[in-house]
């Protein structure tokens, strides 16, 4: 099983814009998945995606504050800019990646002089 993380903590904020301050419009992502199995050293298998979201300030109906701002509302705000069908293939892909590391397809090996 594998659990994910969304950090979407770093943003851009426009300083003004209309009676708004520092309102957010672009959101750096990074999902990390870590599976509950464990590699050689007894260490979670991981991956890590990242990205940047725009969100729209066109039509901003309820402002909050960027002091009142959590990370669970940004991570809301950045999926839903996002849509759940490609949330749902960014986690796939991760999901994959772990799996390509649990079981390798290719290694690479040196030979010994």
């Amino acid at each position: 099983m594998t659990t994910f993380n969304w950090d979407c903590r770093t943003v851009d904020v426009y300083p003004t814009s209309g009676d708004n301050t520092d309102v957010v419009y672009n959101v750096h992502w990074r999902l990390t998945g870590v599976s509950d199995q464990l590699d050689a050293n007894d260490n979670p298998y991981s991956a890590t995606v990242i990205g940047t979201q725009t969100l729209s300030t066109e039509e901003i109906v309820d402002f909050v504050p960027f002091e009142d701002l959590t990370h669970e509302q940004i991570v809301t705000w950045v999926q839903d800019a996002i849509g759940a069908e490609q949330v749902t293939q960014m986690e796939d892909n991760v999901n994959n990646q772990i799996d390509s590391l649990i079981t390798p397809t290719s290694v690479t090996k040196t030979i010994e002089l």
